[in-house]
């Protein structure tokens, strides 16, 4: 005979956690034996939204289509709500009787104190929240250097955490899932408009992409059995398929971080390349770096971690940024990069490093506007780590590259994509060009350029500016910025 504890329903609080392996806290909640109410609440205009923008919303539509799908073949429903999740799911448990609420924490600082302040309202009503770490490999607390501090520089961060990173066996899909059979005022997933229209800009985007834990499934094996090898060699070079494209797919919970780690490891085990794999799983790492540096440092989408730079000039170029984001700059690699963004909603890292390099460096505009940019058009676009990787690019943030390690658009291109395949792909009116010519078109021998029917100021852009000129006026504003003495 069931207890009253065990017929008494539960909550599920599903968020960045769209699958149902290794999902801690729906394992838990199944392994109680009570009915289960699953919940998805979308959170508008607060900080606790959980898409960072356009691109990463219509992910998001596709996602929790995926996730309703196999809930359903387990026998429970995914319910849609729309408001704010520390008013909805007291009033949901005072309502419904539910004595506890699972859910996973998401470790960013703005969430989990709101997560706190709601988990003490749960208590107060008799309800008892059960949380669960999935997000993250690591506990950022308990990662500390010899002396008791956090870590600043990655490298050895990652030394020490990742000595200490044993994940424990993956909890299974469960078998069945017993719904409450509670009906909420909720909504359908077509009203929070997430698919855009008029035009849609994302019409393409489901030919690169296959949301939801199957497809993340696909894209780790393919990874695994076609390009972990050759990842050293082949992760800086875009126009090969060198990467494991997962960023999307963890940003929105559909695979976990221990399931990435734990399968890489396995793969080194049938003989894969250990040098490889800990390539591979140090980007892992950079994942991990980030949650940990905002966990330690504050809010660093909002301020420098080096505040040194709080006195740096920037431009406010709004021609400028336009170009960049339309990839117009007359620069194929940064515009090979941005077309890509616009047109698939991610682009190569490496490329993300060059044009963020340019908009920043060789443009002089804020770092912030790039982050917000890449926000909002990447389906991958993951806050924390975002802006962690922006302000490594602008000299401003931990272990950065310094302000004054400029990269040349040009020669990257020439170097990382050396047939000109990758822009030859996203800037079809260069495809005529050919060699190191493809990546600076505006020098090449005018002969070549009309045999390859390229018009420079007409059919594609002059460069908007002169690149050794502003890496000379980078350098001087990095220059002032030391001679005004502000603190590091």
């Amino acid at each position: 005979m069931a207890t009253a504890a065990a017929t008494a329903p539960a909550l599920v609080w599903v968020g960045r956690d769209l699958r149902l392996r290794d999902n801690p806290a729906l394992s838990a909640a199944v392994q109680s034996g009570q009915p289960l109410l699953l919940v998805y609440i979308h959170e508008e205009n607060t900080p606790y939204r959980l898409t960072a923008g356009s691109a990463s919303g219509w992910w998001l539509h596709r996602s929790i289509e995926q996730m309703s799908e196999a809930l359903q073949k387990l026998g429970a429903r995914l319910h849609l709500i729309q408001g704010n999740a520390e008013f909805i799911l007291p009033h949901l448990a005072q309502k419904h009787g539910i004595t506890d609420v699972f859910w996973n924490q998401i470790t960013d600082p703005k969430i989990d104190d709101r997560d706190r302040r709601l988990a003490q309202r749960l208590m107060e009503i008799g309800t008892q929240p059960r949380v669960f770490r999935s997000i993250t490999l690591l506990d950022a607390g308990q990662v500390l250097n010899k002396s008791g501090q956090p870590f600043r520089v990655f490298t050895p961060f990652w030394q020490t955490a990742s000595a200490t990173i044993r994940p424990n066996r993956l909890a299974p899909v469960p078998e069945q899932i017993v719904d409450a059979g509670i009906e909420v005022d909720g909504s359908l997933i077509g009203d929070w408009g997430l698919i855009p229209s008029s035009p849609n800009w994302a019409e393409g985007f489901d030919d690169h992409w296959t949301p939801g834990e199957q497809g993340a499934q696909a894209a780790l094996d393919r990874f695994l059995d076609e390009a972990l090898n050759d990842y050293p060699e082949q992760r800086d070079r875009p126009d090969v398929t060198g990467t494991s494209r997962l960023s999307p797919h963890l940003a929105f919970g559909e695979i976990s971080p221990r399931q990435v780690w734990i399968a890489a490891r396995d793969a080194e085990a049938r003989g894969a390349s250990p040098a490889a794999v800990e390539k591979f799983l140090a980007e892992i790492g950079w994942r991990e770096f980030s949650y940990y540096l905002f966990h330690h440092f504050g809010d660093l989408r909002q301020k420098n971690f080096n505040p040194k730079f709080d006195r740096f000039q920037w431009r406010e170029d709004d021609a400028a940024f336009r170009a960049w984001t339309k990839g117009q700059t007359g620069i194929p690699m940064v515009d090979a990069g941005m077309r890509q963004l616009w047109q698939t909603g991610w682009m190569h890292n490496r490329v993300r490093m060059i044009a963020a390099s340019f908009l920043v460096k060789h443009l002089g505009i804020h770092w912030q506007e790039g982050m917000r940019w890449f926000e909002d058009t990447l389906v991958d676009a993951d806050p924390l780590v975002n802006a962690t990787s922006w302000q490594w690019v602008a000299g401003t943030g931990a272990d950065a590259a310094p302000y004054f390690r400029i990269f040349n658009p040009v020669t990257q291109g020439q170097k990382f994509d050396p047939k000109g395949d990758y822009v030859r792909r996203w800037v079809p009116e260069l495809s005529g060009l050919r060699g190191k010519d493809i990546h600076a078109p505006a020098e090449a021998p005018p002969a070549m350029r009309l045999s390859a029917g390229v018009e420079i100021g007409r059919n594609y852009p002059a460069p908007i500016i002169d690149l050794k000129q502003r890496r000379q006026t980078a350098l001087d504003a990095f220059s002032a910025l030391k001679e005004t003495g502000a603190p590091n």
